[in-house]
């Protein structure tokens, strides 16, 4: 298979093949890539799912002949925080306007595929139908602990105009991968002491608390409301 979309490919090259992202997604599609599973940027190409894009070594091969400047990502960890990522954006409506943070190179990344998947667009002013908010599991959890220690109870803020591309996702995954990727990291806001304590202490007996916890809220408050 990979024999038939190469010689698509080389066919292809014949063509006057520019550094648009129109025409780079275009000599993808060419060679068999799905580009729905790829995110985008000028400079690398981050592949989300490895299986769903069909961009095997050959292909890669033949995208590097025709684009030698752009980078072809095949980051293991990165296709991870896509899968968990994936869990909270499946229900965005076509077409939709998502209002993304200015300098936040994850959520831009992880969001960019939406535009072919679902046909979104993303901006970063004016009109919007969602917005994309950036907290991420770690800062969640720890608002989710903050406010029972102060004795306020669960704090149920979720937005249905929102969506929360990285709620699932841990710090230490997104760190490990902007540092891998040359990115700058990103740091917890907001963080409780007393909180970050407690989720030290369940880092070494519970390790996947952080998820647990998300889930025990998540479902009291979807109970709540059925109410």
């Amino acid at each position: 298979m990979d024999f038939i979309f190469d010689v698509s490919g080389l066919t292809a090259e014949e063509e006057d093949f520019t550094d648009s992202k129109k025409d780079v997604l275009k000599y993808l599609k060419i060679i068999g890539v799905d580009t729905r599973f790829v995110s985008y940027s000028p400079q690398k190409i981050y592949i989300n799912n490895l299986r769903f894009s069909k961009f095997s070594r050959k292909r890669q091969e033949t995208f590097t002949k025709q684009y030698p400047d752009i980078e072809v990502i095949r980051n293991s960890l990165f296709q991870k925080i896509c899968s968990k990522s994936a869990k909270t954006l499946a229900d965005i409506k076509p077409n939709s306007k998502v209002l993304i943070p200015e300098d936040n190179f994850i959520v831009e990344v992880l969001l960019e595929p939406y535009t072919r998947k679902y046909g979104v667009k993303l901006v970063y002013d004016g009109e919007y139908d969602l917005i994309a908010n950036p907290v991420i599991l770690d800062d969640k959890v720890n608002r989710i602990f903050s406010t029972i220690f102060a004795g306020e109870g669960l704090e149920f803020d979720r937005k249905e105009n929102e969506i929360y591309p990285l709620i699932n996702v841990p710090i230490n995954w997104i760190n490990s991968f902007l540092e891998m990727d040359g990115q700058d990291k990103i740091e917890n806001e907001n963080s409780d002491e007393l909180a970050s304590s407690f989720m030290e202490f369940l880092e070494d007996v519970a390790p996947q608390y952080r998820e647990n916890v998300l889930k025990a809220s998540d479902y009291i408050e979807k109970k709540l409301e059925v109410k």
